[in-house]
């Protein structure tokens, strides 16, 4: 009888990665945990999105858009994964196709599970929420080509 091979046995450092990932960054995770139940009383919904790597709060009652915390994604509407545009576009630096949400805030948790609690001192250091911050240019192109989410 043929051996077949272990998958699981073979995703095991990917798998172990991923959670070390997820522990480095588990501060953040529980900071957009909390502010994603806090909507919840409010119509939120929460749901872990594997795709996304990401628990993810729905049609989160207050502002505008997404933001990720560790692998935590809030956002105000009905669905992650539908049309937005870049930051160099909204800049008015080129004429860009809009990108998947889902896509661009996925980059973000990649860059929060390596970086852990280091992420949000880098980010606002780099210039926040801007097309300046390398950080979101690096989400943007990771959400247009599938590759590069590391600035």
């Amino acid at each position: 009888m043929p051996r077949r091979s272990d998958s699981s046995a073979s995703r095991w450092p990917q798998r172990s990665l991923l959670a070390l990932g997820m522990l480095w960054t588990l501060p953040n995770s529980l900071a957009g945990l909390l502010l994603g139940l806090a909507g919840v009383a409010f119509g939120a919904r929460l749901r872990w999105q594997p795709r996304e790597r990401a628990m993810v709060a729905r049609r989160w009652p207050w502002g505008g858009g997404a933001l990720t915390l560790g692998n935590v994604i809030v956002h105000t509407g009905e669905r992650l994964d539908v049309p937005c545009l870049t930051y160099a576009h909204r800049a008015g630096r080129c004429i860009e196709p809009p990108v998947s949400l889902a896509d661009h805030e996925r980059a973000h948790v990649y860059q929060y599970m390596l970086l852990g609690p280091l992420f949000l001192p880098l980010y606002l250091l780099c210039g926040g929420i801007s097309v300046r911050n390398p950080f979101e240019r690096a989400a943007d192109r990771y959400a247009r080509t599938g590759r590069g989410w590391w600035p």
